[in-house]
C-alpha cells in the first residue's frame, strides 16, 4: 500500500509455505484476508492496491519460474489488485515447524547456491513487479561470524550479483536492488561493522557505482536496537558512506532488566527451539556482551559465569508485535521503530520500501498470540498511526 511517497507491506514469512503451491494458497488465504480487514477498518481504500512483501524459499522460486506459473501469478496479482515490490530472500529453506536457528544463514554468500537463489528472486521480480516502482530483495549479512567465512568470496558473489541485477534492471526497465540485512553475530552486525564492510565491498568492486546502485542495506529496526545503535545516528552514517537504504524492516525485539529476578523468570517463556534468539547485554559503561542464543545465556547464568546484575539491560532477538508490548517486567525496543518512523518523516525520499516483519507469530507465548490476521492488521494500524 502507499505509505506517503513510499510503499508498505508485511512480510509473508510469518506464514508457513515452502513450495510454490503452498505459497500461492497462503497468499490467497492470509494476504487477502489482511487486505480485506484493513479495507473494513478504513485503513485501505476500497480500490487501493495492496502490497505484498513476498517470501519465497529456493524451492518455491524454482517452481514459480517453471512452466506458466509466472504468467498465472501476474494474472492473479492483477485480478486481486495486489502487487509485489519486495521479496525476503534471507531464509533459503524451511522456515517453520523445524529447527531453523543458525541454519537460516545456510547457504551463506560464500556458496554459489545463495547467488543462484538470489538471481532467481530477481528474475521473478523483473517479471512481476510494477515497472513504475523500484523492487528489492533482502538477504543475510554475508554469513554468520561463527562460520569463519571467506569475505573475499562473499564480495566476489555480491559483485557478480550486482552486475547481473544492473543488466536485468536495464533490460526490464525496473530499478532493482539488494538489501543486506545486518543481524547480531552476523558477518557484520552493528552500524560500524556495516559501514566497514561496505567500504571494503566498494573498494574491491571494479565499478563502485554499480555496487552502490544495486547493493544496499536492509535496515531491520529490531536488529539495530539489539546492537544499541541509535536509528538517527546509524541511518545518517549510512548516508554519508553512500550505502543505499534498500528496505527498512519495522520490527521490535524483547528487552528486560537482567538484574530483575522476575524478568529473568519471564524471559524463559521465550526460549523455544525453532529460531535464533541472540542475547545482547549492555553494562552502564556501554560495554557489550553477546550470547548466540537464549540457551547459551541461561547456561552461563546457571553456571555462574554470568552475573546478570552487572548489566544495565538485556535485549533478545525475538520479534514482538509492534502494537503489543509484552507484560511487565518485560518490555520491547519499539522505541527504535518510532525513531525510524521519525527519520522517515525527515527524509521521505531516502527509502521507498517499508515492511512489517514479525515472523515469530507461531512461537509467541500464549499471552501475546492472537489470530494471525488480527495481529498483522493491528500492526499496520499501529504503524499508520505513528507514521
Amino acid at each position: 500500500m502507499k505509505f506517503g511517497s513510499s510503499h508498505l507491506a508485511y512480510c509473508t514469512n510469518i506464514h508457513p509455505a515452502e513450495t510454490w503451491d503452498q505459497t500461492r494458497a497462503m497468499l490467497a488465504c492470509h494476504v487477502l484476508a489482511v487486505r480485506d480487514r484493513l479495507r473494513g477498518s478504513g485503513h485501505l481504500g476500497a480500490t487501493e492496491p495492496f502490497a505484498i512483501g513476498l517470501r519465497l524459499s529456493a524451492l518455491a522460486a524454482r517452481e514459480l519460474l517453471a512452466g506458466d506459473h509466472l504468467a498465472r501469478f501476474r494474472d492473479w496479482l492483477a485480478a486481486s489488485n495486489t502487487y509485489v515490490f519486495t521479496i525476503n530472500g534471507f531464509p533459503y529453506g524451511s522456515f517453520h515447524g523445524t529447527r531453523v536457528k543458525e541454519l537460516v544463514f545456510r547457504p551463506d554468500w560464500t556458496d554459489p547456491a545463495r547467488l543462484d537463489y538470489t538471481k532467481d528472486l530477481f528474475e521473478i521480480l523483473a517479471a512481476v513487479a510494477r515497472p513504475d516502482l523500484s523492487a528489492s530483495v533482502s538477504t543475510l549479512p554475508g554469513s554468520l561470524k561463527s562460520f569463519g567465512a571467506n569475505e573475499a568470496l562473499i564480495r566476489k558473489h555480491l559483485i557478480e550479483l550486482a552486475g547481473f541485477v544492473d543488466e536485468l534492471s536495464e533490460k526490464s526497465g525496473r530499478d532493482l536492488h539488494l538489501g543486506l540485512e545486518p543481524e547480531p553475530l552476523g558477518h557484520f552486525e552493528d552500524m560500524l561493522e556495516t559501514v566497514a564492510f561496505f567500504q571494503r565491498l566498494h573498494h574491491h568492486a571494479p565499478e563502485a557505482a554499480a555496487i552502490q546502485r544495486r547493493i544496499g542495506l536492509n535496515y531491520d529496526a529490531c536488529h539495530f536496537a539489539l546492537e544499541y545503535n541509535d536509528a538517527h545516528e546509524a541511518l545518517a552514517l549510512f548516508g554519508c558512506a553512500n550505502i543505499r537504504i534498500s528496505k527498512i524492516h519495522l520490527s521490535s525485539a524483547l528487552a528486560f532488566d537482567p538484574g530483575n529476578p522476575a524478568a529473568l523468570a519471564a524471559i524463559r517463556a521465550f526460549n523455544e527451539p525453532t529460531y535464533f534468539h541472540q542475547v545482547v547485554l549492555r553494562q552502564s559503561d556501554h560495554a557489550i556482551r553477546r550470547f548466540q542464543d537464549l540457551p547459551d545465556f541461561f547456561a552461563a547464568l546457571d553456571a555462574g559465569t554470568l552475573r546478570a546484575a552487572d548489566f544495565q539491560e538485556a535485549r533478545v532477538h525475538f520479534h514482538i508485535p509492534l502494537d503489543a508490548e509484552p507484560a511487565a517486567p518485560l518490555r520491547s525496543t519499539r522505541g527504535q521503530t518510532l525513531e525510524v518512523l521519525d527519520w522517515r518523516r525527515q527524509h521521505p525520499a531516502a527509502c521507498q520500501h517499508y515492511e512489517i516483519e514479525t515472523y515469530t507469530w507461531g512461537v509467541l507465548p500464549g499471552g501475546l498470540q492472537r489470530p494471525v490476521v488480527e495481529q498483522i492488521a493491528s500492526e499496520y494500524q499501529w504503524v499508520l498511526a505513528n507514521a
